[in-house]
């Protein structure tokens, strides 16, 4: 019984110790939710993966880049990339509570990153952890 509340007392502590700001508050990845402009039936891609068509939801690594494709019969193939932008208040954040270990989880996990929103209007901030990408209509032959 000893042996198992002292597993549980490390488990825990380093549950606890081996976070960082940028784990807890965002995690690795986020929600990103993607819509094709006006083409409800338009077949989306992200980083290659077909997701849906017209809009589709799924989870995206924060330390990559968002490349989104857009296809539609009839219609050019769009592609879009979204660009990756540092959490410098989670980074303060994680060396002022968490010290260099801090700092290697947030940057270790990828949390330490985020869709750049501020300089792209086309990305909308819904919450620390969900994120809206709006990609224009493609050019079609009508």
């Amino acid at each position: 019984m000893k042996k198992r509340i002292s597993i549980t007392a490390l488990l825990l502590s380093m549950t606890i110790v081996l976070n960082s700001c940028g784990v807890m508050f965002g995690g690795s990845k986020y929600q990103g939710t993607i819509i094709a402009k006006d083409h409800p039936n338009a077949e989306i891609y992200a980083n290659g993966k077909k997701l849906g068509n017209g809009q589709a939801t799924a989870l995206f690594p924060r330390d990559k880049e968002l490349t989104v494709e857009i296809k539609e019969p009839g219609c050019e193939t769009k592609t879009q990339t979204f660009a990756k932008a540092f959490r410098t208040g989670n980074f303060i954040l994680s060396v002022v509570s968490w010290g260099l270990l801090g700092l290697a989880v947030d940057l270790g996990t990828g949390a330490s990153y985020k869709p750049d929103h501020k300089h792209n209007p086309a990305i909308q901030k819904v919450t620390d952890k969900e994120y809206t990408f709006t990609v224009d209509a493609p050019a079609c032959n009508k």
